[in-house]
């Protein structure tokens, strides 16, 4: 506490006395100030804010903003970046801690960072970290690859490429799961038209999902991008070959197919020729039960010439047996005796000349 003393009850001081005078009032006032200014701002820990279902809101959907504090707190005032005036105002609710703030549909005019601080019996916390909402949706998705291949081996990094035909000046990288851009890239000019950016990822590691999708925007409206890419897993392989194995699987199938289809059908044919070749000998059992049935009657035919035959008077002439030796000679064939039988006389008449 100061006291000032009327200047009629004073002496005239000096100059330097009056300088001391005058730092020491201001040295109080300052202190006091500070003091009580601490007690109207700042007094409280800052909240925590987010966003639900995330920072990232595709164009004309609903997002919640949220913002926790204390349990005494009475009242939450959300701010936007650039505003003079409060953006909203909410009563805690139940158990007191936090509020939310609803958007409905997110709309260019949400995008931007937001803060909160809330009210408690001994004055304003501070303001929470900055959340920065960004649009999805007015521009087309850019394409996303890996280069040179998805599958990667553990341990290894790998390279994926973002790039679109529409010329972005940079490029961000999300991972599925995370709430923050992974990476975001200044674009290059494309070799064959376009912009492109390139994210060196990695190591890679097989306990965990690697599964990302990329945007696009421009300088001038950093916060409002593209349509996602469309989702790239990055598969970790447990062996060197397994880059070349991978689209091995469906030819593998077809081939075990086509070579069980073979084998089905070669024992098919199999089955049906051990069943013809079991029907043949029947055929041929039958076939001789026909040949000696029909041979047995011709056998009793014979039977009864022959008995026939001896029943027969047996007064055969020798006229009628050499009629029956000449016949037999006429019919049979000429014998080599016979055609060597006339150089006979031709000999015999040659001595008889002689």
């Amino acid at each position: 506490m100061v006291t000032v003393v009327p200047l009629s009850a004073q002496w005239e001081p000096e100059r330097g006395d009056t300088m001391t005078l005058t730092l020491t009032v201001l040295l109080c006032l300052g202190l006091s100030v500070d003091s009580r200014t601490r007690v109207q701002t700042g007094t409280r820990p800052k909240p925590n804010i987010w966003a639900e279902p995330g920072f990232v809101i595709p164009w004309w959907t609903s997002v919640t903003i949220w913002c926790q504090g204390g349990l005494e707190a009475q009242e939450y005032r959300l701010h936007k970046e650039g505003k003079l005036e409060t953006w909203d105002r909410q009563k805690p609710l139940e158990p007191g801690d936090k509020a939310k703030f609803f958007i409905r549909y997110m709309r260019v005019m949400h995008t931007g960072r937001y803060r909160c601080n809330y009210l408690s019996p001994t004055g304003w916390s501070e303001l929470s970290e900055p959340l920065v909402l960004v649009m999805t949706g007015l521009q087309n998705k850019p394409q996303l690859s890996a280069l040179p291949s998805h599958v990667v081996t553990p341990g290894r990094n790998v390279t994926l490429q973002c790039g679109s035909w529409l010329g972005f000046d940079r490029f961000v990288l999300m991972k599925e799961g995370e709430n923050q851009p992974s990476w975001t890239m200044v674009s290059q000019r494309a070799p064959r038209g376009g912009t492109h950016a390139l994210f060196p990822v990695g190591p890679v590691n097989t306990s965990l999902r690697w599964t990302f999708r990329c945007y696009g925007y421009y300088n001038t409206t950093s916060q409002i991008w593209s349509h996602p890419s469309d989702p790239l897993e990055l598969l970790a392989s447990c062996h060197k070959h397994q880059r070349s194995w991978i689209p091995v699987p469906v030819t593998f199938f077809l081939m075990l197919f086509l070579l069980l289809l073979f084998l089905l059908v070669r024992h098919q044919r199999q089955k049906k020729c051990c069943k013809s070749s079991a029907s043949r000998p029947q055929v041929e059992t039958k076939t001789l039960q026909k040949s000696s049935s029909s041979v047995a009657p011709v056998q009793d035919e014979n039977k009864k010439a022959e008995a026939m035959a001896s029943e027969e008077p047996q007064d055969v002439t020798h006229a009628q047996r050499n009629s029956l030796n000449l016949g037999q000679e006429t019919s049979a064939p000429p014998s080599s005796q016979s055609t060597e039988a006339p150089a006979e006389p031709s000999e015999c008449a040659a001595l008889s000349m002689h």
